[in-house]
């Protein structure tokens, strides 16, 4: 199975275009095939430039809410630049979804955006993280999103779902058709790699097959779903002493066994 990286894993790592072409080359060595943008400056000339030397097509991104929702005609001028056609939003701000009034406001302004990337050639995804599984007046905002904003695609992350205490593998089927991209990172309980010397375990990301996830029935329930782009992410990878190293244990668990 092919499968991507989402460069906010190694963000460290891209923060001058010379960083991000070395390791984009090393993430291809690795076998990786395609990114996600995300974590360092949205230059468009400066990602084809290091998408095209790689030979990494960029096939999703990461962008701030406002420009998603007030600068729509833009983003899809300057994703055309890298040829992607995927838009996404890594994180909606928390205050949008705590209250009723906000939260139906929210949804219809990424709604309509949505509908306009769509009309387009373009797709908005949506990636989750656990806050999205708060009930508001007795529904989850996910469940909000799913039910009430049809235009919305989800990047789909299998570390938060878990996080945020929601059944993975009985909400996939309820997302076909909307979850072309995905994130695989895995859930475990272990040593902060903030601060080793802690005493208290914590949940903890870490690279795909290192956790508790069952990633070969999660990844063929995605396939069913229609999920085209498969992306590993493990956030923290950063914090340890070789972060290539982390997320290459991830695509060699794919390559072996997915």
């Amino acid at each position: 199975m092919k499968a991507g990286l989402n460069l906010y894993s190694l963000r460290k790592l891209i923060k001058t275009e010379e960083m991000f072409l070395e390791t984009a080359m090393a993430l291809k060595e690795m076998g990786y095939s395609y990114l996600q943008y995300s974590g360092a400056e949205f230059d468009p000339e400066r990602i084809r430039r290091v998408s095209e030397a790689s030979g990494l097509p960029v096939v999703l991104t990461h962008v701030p809410y406002e420009r998603i929702i007030n600068d729509t005609e833009k983003l899809m001028e300057e994703h055309a630049v890298f040829g992607c056609k995927n838009i996404g939003l890594g994180s909606i701000p928390f205050n949008l979804i705590t209250e009723w009034d906000t939260c139906v406001a929210a949804l219809k302004d990424m709604n309509r955006a949505a509908e306009t990337m769509e009309k387009n050639g373009f797709r908005f995804f949506y990636h989750n993280h656990h806050k999205e599984f708060m009930k508001v007046d007795g529904k989850t905002y996910f469940e909000r999103m799913m039910d009430d904003a049809p235009a919305i695609n989800f990047t789909l992350d299998t570390y938060w779902v878990q996080n945020g205490g929601y059944d993975l593998m009985k909400l996939i089927p309820r997302l076909k058709g909307r979850i072309a991209c995905v994130h695989l990172k895995d859930y475990n309980v272990g040593v902060n790699p903030k601060d080793p010397t802690s005493d208290k375990p914590i949940p903890l990301i870490s690279p795909v097959g290192d956790g508790n996830m069952d990633f070969v029935a999660i990844t063929e329930k995605m396939k069913e779903a229609g999920t085209e782009y498969f992306l590993v992410e493990q956030d923290n990878a950063v914090f340890y002493p070789d972060p290539l190293g982390q997320v290459k244990r991830s695509i060699d668990y794919i390559k072996e066994n997915l």
